[in-house]
């Protein structure tokens, strides 16, 4: 089934029943506007956006932006174009007028679809992206460059536009996180829509009666695919627009959540709650919250442990994903598995791994080398990209760019960033080692560590530690502190600052370069 019948099979069995809960939270308050949206509303507005766009002509393979926050009406926008037979292009939301022109152009964006937040974006490059001929907005103040998208559906049929579309036929634009320059544009199939949704929910056993927390952005496909799970099972979904440690325990108890995947920065400041008393466990109703679940960056092991201190009958999970394998999914650790925290798990439902060297010749167990995988959730290719496709796609494995190990047991340790590695003296050096020992310390509330360029030894390693509230600390008393540490691999600098991270909660490395290298040059 395509992911599109799935909505259709909902909308027949569940109806009247509630698939999606917006809350959208304003500051630190808890008082949340609140909408919702039954199966069936759902799949009438997802057919009449697509009735929409083939009224105006828009023919099957048209490429049709999203440029929305989280909300009720991002969903079956997503699905109408679907339906359509168009290809769908999710944005992210923190794009500047620049980055929104640049992605339109690179995906050959014809429709753009935006809300309220991006006005002021959009008034900056109207008119400098010619080949977007059409507008549509979604909000109450409409400007005078666009039309009402929702009005415009309303005297549109409710019943399925009847395009016929098949598994190969291309469903979906994502764009990579830009973490080592400009996006890249990846063209994904219905088919690996589909699996996904096969893959989440073997993974996590959603059912009925579940009711999973969605807060990271639905542009993305982490957040996309693990709904996926609630879509094959017909439960609830809550899209919660506010991260305050506060408003998601809130959200938790009053809706009854009972699978939330979090962000490393969300669980972090959940914790620091809990220790300064900011916050009670007993002011909320959590027993039937059974699923905590990250994704989206290494997971530091300590973090873990000092959550099932105060969450202690909860299930732990985490996934290993990209965007070129759309999401999470391909390696997966299993809830059975908490002996192995620290580690991103084993192949994933319907994938496959291998761990290989620079010539891509699998390594042994223990040995560190490039971590490959291949499944059916694997991009088709960068789009208008083909030399970038064929450094990454060799043979039907998808190489990640990502260092990682086996041990005894088969269990994958991802070690860092190819990219990220610190060359320093003629040692490699892996940054997400010396993270999570910083991390250890009661003070760390998060943590980055980088390689900056020095004339004898090649780089150098420097930490920027972001220190939990209230807690004042030195270089001298980090240095004696990564005493702990082997030499090569201890810090030469230390910053003081807040941690950068994209709205995936990757840590946004290359702006940390850039910053601190300016700062190196000062120092010297």
């Amino acid at each position: 089934m395509l992911i599109t019948e799935y909505l259709k099979r909902n909308a027949t069995l569940y109806g009247e029943e509630i698939a999606l809960v917006e809350l959208f939270y304003i500051g630190d308050s808890l008082n949340a506007t609140r909408r919702m949206l039954s199966w069936q509303d759902f799949e009438r507005k997802a057919n009449r956006f697509a009735h929409l766009l083939l009224r105006r002509g828009l023919k099957k393979g048209t490429k049709i932006g999203i440029l929305m926050m989280n909300c009720l009406e991002f969903l079956p926008i997503y699905f109408g174009i679907l339906k359509a037979g168009c290809i769908v292009v999710p944005m992210n939301y923190r794009y500047t007028a620049d980055e929104i022109a640049y992605c339109l152009d690179l995906a050959d964006v014809e429709v753009l679809v935006f809300s309220e937040e991006f006005i002021d974006r959009m008034d900056v490059i109207v008119d400098k992206i010619p080949q977007v001929h059409t507008l549509f907005f979604e909000g109450e103040h409409l400007p005078a460059y666009a039309e009402d998208c929702i009005a415009l559906s309303f005297d549109c049929p409710y019943e399925d536009p009847g395009i016929s579309v098949v598994g190969d036929d291309f469903a979906a634009i994502y764009f990579s996180s830009g973490t080592t320059g400009f996006p890249k544009a990846i063209l994904h199939c219905h088919t690996a829509l589909a699996s996904a949704c096969v893959i989440e929910q073997n993974h996590h056993s959603q059912t009925r009666d579940d009711v999973f927390l969605c807060i990271p952005p639905l542009y993305h496909t982490g957040a996309k695919i693990h709904w996926f799970g609630s879509l094959l099972s017909g439960s609830r979904a809550v899209l919660l627009r506010g991260t305050k440690p506060e408003q998601i325990l809130y959200t938790v108890s009053e809706e009854g959540c009972t699978n939330v995947w979090l962000l490393v920065p969300w669980v972090q400041d959940i914790l620091n709650a809990l220790d300064s008393g900011q916050i009670r466990l007993s002011d909320y109703c959590l027993k039937q919250w059974h699923l905590m679940h990250i994704g989206a960056q290494p997971v530091p092991p300590v973090l873990i442990q000092q959550w099932k201190q105060y969450f202690p009958q909860q299930d732990y999970d985490t996934n290993y994903g990209l965007s070129e394998s759309l999401g999470p999914g391909c390696i997966h650790l299993g809830t059975k598995n908490l002996n192995k925290v620290g580690s991103i798990g084993k192949a994933g439902h319907l994938w496959e791994t291998r761990i290989v060297d620079d010539y891509g010749v699998e390594v042994p167990s223990g040995q560190a080398g490039e971590l490959i995988v291949k499944g059916p959730c694997t991009m088709l290719c960068y789009y208008k990209n083909p030399k970038a496709t064929a450094e990454v796609l060799k043979n039907g494995w998808l190489y990640t760019g990502d260092v990682a190990k086996k041990d005894e047991d088969g269990f994958i340790f991802l070690i860092d960033r190819k990219k990220d590695v610190i060359i320093s003296g003629g040692e490699n050096i892996y940054p997400v080692q010396i993270e999570n020992f910083l991390r250890t310390s009661p003070k760390v509330k998060d943590t980055a560590v980088i390689g900056l360029a020095d004339e004898r030894l090649g780089e150098i390693v420097a930490a920027i530690i972001e220190l939990k509230e209230g807690v004042s600390s030195s270089e001298v008393e980090f240095n004696d502190f990564c005493q702990g540490l082997p030499r090569y691999k201890r810090p030469r600098l230390f910053f003081f600052a807040p941690i950068p991270r994209n709205p995936t909660g990757k840590i946004e490395k290359p702006l940390l370069r850039e910053k601190y290298s300016s700062c190196l040059v000062s120092k010297n």
